[in-house]
Protein backbone atom coordinates (compact mmCIF):
# COMPACT_ATOMS: atom_id res chain seq x y z
CA UNK A 1 0.00 0.00 0.00
CA UNK A 2 1.24 3.31 -0.86
CA UNK A 3 1.94 6.07 1.98
CA UNK A 4 3.51 9.14 1.46
CA UNK A 5 3.45 11.96 4.45
CA UNK A 6 4.43 14.46 2.18
CA UNK A 7 1.63 14.33 -0.01
CA UNK A 8 -0.49 14.65 2.68
CA UNK A 9 1.07 17.50 3.85
CA UNK A 10 1.16 18.74 0.85
CA UNK A 11 -2.89 18.69 0.51
CA UNK A 12 -3.34 21.01 3.47
CA UNK A 13 -1.51 23.93 1.73
CA UNK A 14 -3.97 24.29 -1.22
CA UNK A 15 -7.74 25.41 -0.88
CA UNK A 16 -10.57 22.90 -0.70
CA UNK A 17 -11.18 20.64 -4.17
CA UNK A 18 -14.78 20.54 -3.64
CA UNK A 19 -15.36 24.21 -2.28
CA UNK A 20 -12.58 26.51 -2.75
CA UNK A 21 -12.56 27.26 0.72
CA UNK A 22 -8.90 27.58 2.19
CA UNK A 23 -9.44 28.04 5.64
CA UNK A 24 -6.22 25.87 7.60
CA UNK A 25 -9.02 22.55 7.72
CA UNK A 26 -7.69 21.15 4.62
CA UNK A 27 -6.76 17.69 4.60
CA UNK A 28 -6.39 14.56 2.98
CA UNK A 29 -9.79 12.81 2.59
CA UNK A 30 -8.75 9.15 1.34
CA UNK A 31 -11.13 7.59 -1.11
CA UNK A 32 -13.96 5.17 0.70
CA UNK A 33 -13.76 2.77 -2.63
CA UNK A 34 -13.38 -0.86 -2.34
CA UNK A 35 -11.56 -0.62 -5.75
CA UNK A 36 -8.78 1.96 -4.29
CA UNK A 37 -8.01 -0.58 -1.45
CA UNK A 38 -10.26 0.99 1.15
CA UNK A 39 -11.29 -2.31 3.55
CA UNK A 40 -12.34 -2.63 7.39
CA UNK A 41 -10.16 -0.66 9.27
CA UNK A 42 -7.94 0.05 6.26
CA UNK A 43 -7.53 3.38 4.72
CA UNK A 44 -6.69 3.39 0.78
CA UNK A 45 -3.68 4.14 -0.89
CA UNK A 46 -2.29 7.79 -0.07
CA UNK A 47 -1.88 7.79 -3.94
CA UNK A 48 -6.33 8.14 -3.92
CA UNK A 49 -7.08 10.72 -1.97
CA UNK A 50 -8.30 14.34 -2.19
CA UNK A 51 -7.57 18.20 -0.84
CA UNK A 52 -10.85 18.61 1.20
CA UNK A 53 -11.56 20.63 3.80
CA UNK A 54 -13.25 19.57 7.30
CA UNK A 55 -16.97 19.94 6.58
CA UNK A 56 -16.75 18.58 3.29
CA UNK A 57 -14.64 15.70 4.37
CA UNK A 58 -17.27 14.64 6.95
CA UNK A 59 -19.82 15.00 4.34
CA UNK A 60 -18.44 12.59 2.44
CA UNK A 61 -17.46 10.05 5.13
CA UNK A 62 -20.35 10.60 7.36
CA UNK A 63 -23.04 13.16 6.14
CA UNK A 64 -26.44 11.93 4.95
CA UNK A 65 -27.31 14.20 2.42
CA UNK A 66 -25.66 11.86 -0.61
CA UNK A 67 -26.22 8.31 -1.45
CA UNK A 68 -23.39 5.74 -2.10
CA UNK A 69 -23.36 6.57 -5.88
CA UNK A 70 -23.68 10.30 -5.08
CA UNK A 71 -20.70 10.16 -2.70
CA UNK A 72 -18.55 8.01 -5.56
CA UNK A 73 -19.39 10.68 -7.81
CA UNK A 74 -18.51 13.62 -5.49
CA UNK A 75 -14.68 11.71 -4.60
CA UNK A 76 -14.12 11.09 -7.98
CA UNK A 77 -14.44 14.55 -8.82
CA UNK A 78 -12.59 16.51 -6.35
CA UNK A 79 -9.66 13.81 -7.30
CA UNK A 80 -9.45 14.72 -10.36
CA UNK A 81 -9.40 18.42 -9.45
CA UNK A 82 -6.65 17.73 -6.79
CA UNK A 83 -4.58 16.27 -9.22
CA UNK A 84 -5.26 18.36 -11.81
CA UNK A 85 -4.46 21.79 -9.24
CA UNK A 86 -1.10 19.92 -8.21
CA UNK A 87 0.48 19.32 -11.71
CA UNK A 88 -0.65 22.56 -13.26
CA UNK A 89 0.55 24.60 -9.57
CA UNK A 90 4.16 22.81 -10.31
CA UNK A 91 3.43 20.94 -6.59
CA UNK A 92 4.72 17.59 -8.03
CA UNK A 93 6.21 16.52 -10.84
CA UNK A 94 7.12 12.75 -13.11
CA UNK A 95 10.11 11.89 -12.82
Amino acid sequence: MYRNRKLLNLLSTIPCQNCGIQDGTIVAAHSNQLKHGKGRGIKASDAMVAALCYPCHMELDQGSKMSKEERKEFFNDAYQRTMQYLFENDLIEVK
